[in-house]
């Protein structure tokens, strides 16, 4: 360490501000201008997490509970098995259509003195793994874990003199910056092809048109392996196995908690995705989220993961007859799981509700256009998904650079030039 480097405290430049209890009667999953930030808005290794939006549908809250743009949230509360956001920061983002409100789960960073500390500095310190280590070593709780202000304020790091500090907040937010270019230009394709879909499949569909089954482009449906979470005995084949949780990344942007299982070679040989397929979420949901989120795989996806792949057995692969139907399935699933269609195909009881596929792919019809329709709908959407999957890439790669950088930084071993 430098010797130009202070050991210092938190609680020295900033305080925690716990946030208000809105009251629970006007928490909504339907869309308001008002976006409750809570727990589930943080990426693992923090970062704000632009969607799994919380909504607000009353004006009876203190205004000093509005959240600004740049404001620095961390969060307070961690359901997860693994604390994996316990702690971590996140910036508020731009949004002109909506008010992000300071939820009583997540803390408000507050300045005190910013004379001898850089804002931004302050916040990759609470993105350091060294940082949220601490917190979930001082955490309280079993199932659920909980931090304080105190306790994240009595984090001990070393601070570069003021200069410095700027030098490595700039280099660590433009790789940041441009992670979430990346994101943005991706969330815009995906919302171009969905509505494409929705304006020659829904908005003009034709009188003539059939109503056929999905049955007419699929030719089997696959189910899943769990596997074993230990290499044991047959159970050889390590695996990532994607999950429904993991659909819901994959629908935003790259899975970061795809669980390595172990599976046999030969059930692997069964179940491995090709280029085409489609994998739907088959159990799971909440009151307020139906099951049947799906995700088309093909060779890009699969080696984003850097390991084989196959999916548990809460999920279902549908096997296109052709991968040029694949994206035009895809998103019409995708469709009715956005207008709640699958609501009525769910069954189930003790908490776990089932889709029932069969019913969704081999029997309730729908009106279905010709193929050639559908052939040059795929020609048109399929550099979006190429370029999505380009840009994943991307992600990626400066996300790994980051993340490897962060630590080098902050903690002296890489030096950046004022």
């Amino acid at each position: 360490m430098e010797n130009n480097w202070k050991e210092v405290k938190l609680g020295k430049f900033i305080k925690v501000k716990h946030g208000f209890a809105f009251p629970g009667t006007h928490i909504t999953d339907q869309e308001t201008d008002q976006v409750l930030v809570t727990p589930g808005n943080f990426h693992i290794g923090g970062g704000f997490k632009n969607n799994k939006f919380k909504y607000f549908n009353s004006n009876d809250y203190p205004e000093s509970y509005i959240l600004k743009e740049g404001d620095i949230v961390v969060t307070m509360t961690d359901l997860s098995k693994e604390s994996d956001t316990l702690g971590y920061g996140a910036k508020i983002p731009r949004n002109n259509k909506v008010k992000f409100l300071h939820n009583q789960r997540v803390g408000l960073v507050e300045f005190k003195d910013e004379k001898e500390i850089h804002y931004d500095f302050v916040y990759w310190v609470l993105r350091t793994r060294s940082y949220q280590g601490y917190v979930v070593g001082s955490a309280s709780g079993t199932s659920i874990m909980h931090t304080s202000p105190s306790r994240i304020e009595d984090y001990d790091f070393f601070l570069p003199p003021l200069p410095e500090q700027k030098a490595i907040a700039s280099v660590l937010s433009s790789l940041d910056d441009k992670i979430d270019l990346l994101h943005q230009q991706n969330q815009t394709l995906e919302a171009l092809a969905e509505t494409l879909f929705r304006q020659w499949f829904v908005e003009e569909a034709k009188e003539d048109w059939e109503e056929l089954p999905f049955s007419e482009w699929i030719s089997e449906t696959v189910g899943g392996d769990w596997g074993k979470e230990t290499l044991q005995g047959e159970f050889t084949k390590g695996v990532y196995c994607i999950r429904g949780t993991d659909i819901a990344d994959l629908l935003t942007g790259i899975p970061t908690k795809t669980p390595i299982r172990f599976v046999k070679e030969k059930k692997f040989q069964s179940i491995e995705p090709k280029e085409g397929d489609i994998i739907i979420e088959i159990s799971g949901g909440t009151e307020n989220q139906s099951t049947g989120r799906a995700y088309f795989i093909n060779n890009e996806i699969k080696s984003l993961f850097g390991k084989d792949l196959v999916f548990s057995n809460f999920c279902r692969l549908i096997r296109i007859k052709d991968s040029n139907y694949s994206f035009f399935v895809y998103l019409y699933l995708k469709y009715l799981y956005d207008q709640d269609e699958f609501f009525n195909l769910e069954n189930g009881s003790s908490g776990i509700k089932n889709l029932d596929y069969k019913s969704l792919l081999f029997e309730n019809k729908y009106k279905m256009p010709k193929e050639d329709l559908v052939l040059k709908f795929n020609d048109l959407v399929s550099d979006s998904y190429k370029k999505i999957n380009h840009n994943k890439f991307q992600i990626q790669t400066l996300t790994q650079l980051r993340d490897t950088l962060l630590p080098k930084l902050m903690s002296g071993e890489v030096r950046v030039k004022n």
